[in-house]
């Protein structure tokens, strides 16, 4: 018998208005997996990832976490299920120190021996936040910054973990740096991940699955590495 996925989407459809952004997207996920959501702008990426986790209300469809239907639930509840979203940019609080900032991502977790630990365990996933960790997130580079947003969302140890563009804007070194970490964190804690991203060659190269959005549908879905060779795909919808 095949294992359920961790996170199913069924005929999700929302929008803004008159204007329909997500229509009857359906996609699944295995436990596990990293899968990449690719499109040119404008294709419904961002706004798929707002209503899996609760910040973007449904129209129509279902979200389910393992099995859960999470669809109506409200964004908080959503982290306490297990699936956390990382904006685009990353959003971290630029007044607040490294450790601040970490800590508001583990702040509904009882017990502040736990959070001391969980805090104690990300920064040693990430380096160069343990030098800075007491100095302000404002005075981190780029790919710091994103690094303390990905950190932020691991303090609440999720199942699932939604990020979007976590590319955007760094050196090509840098992005290669955080790519292997989500490698490393799907190796060590089993994490599953969405990955939604405009470097598509990039996201490919690190996923499992991929799907590709085009005007708010769902217009390919298939491995990363048969999206990757297909040619007229990735002319038509990917840029490359």
């Amino acid at each position: 018998m095949a294992e359920r996925p961790i996170l199913s989407v069924e005929g999700l459809s929302t929008g803004y208005g008159a204007v329909t952004a997500l229509n009857g997207v359906s996609m699944s996920v295995s436990r596990g997996g990293i899968c990449a959501v690719l499109g040119a702008n404008g294709a419904g990426k961002t706004t798929l990832l707002r209503t899996l986790s609760g910040l973007k209300r449904a129209d129509s469809g279902r979200v389910l976490l393992d099995g859960t239907d999470i669809t109506r639930l409200p964004a908080e509840r959503h982290v306490r299920h297990g699936l956390v979203h990382v904006p685009e940019g990353g959003g971290v609080i630029v007044e607040l120190s490294v450790v601040e900032n970490l800590r508001l991502g583990g702040l509904w977790r009882s017990g502040r021996r736990a959070r001391l630990q969980r805090t104690d365990e990300v920064l040693e996933l990430f380096p160069p936040l343990r030098e800075r960790a007491d100095r302000p997130a404002a005075t981190l580079s780029g790919g710091e910054r994103q690094m303390l947003a990905l950190g932020r969302a691991l303090m609440a140890r999720p199942r699932v973990l939604l990020l979007d563009e976590p590319s955007l804007g760094l050196a090509p070194l840098v992005t290669r740096q955080i790519m292997q970490m989500l490698l490393k964190l799907r190796a060590e804690q089993e994490l599953t991940v969405v990955l939604v991203e405009q470097n598509a060659r990039s996201a490919l190269s690190i996923t499992d699955h991929g799907f590709v959005l085009n005007q708010g549908e769902v217009v390919m879905a298939d491995s990363s590495s048969r999206l990757l060779a297909d040619d007229r795909m990735r002319h038509a919808y990917l840029g490359f």
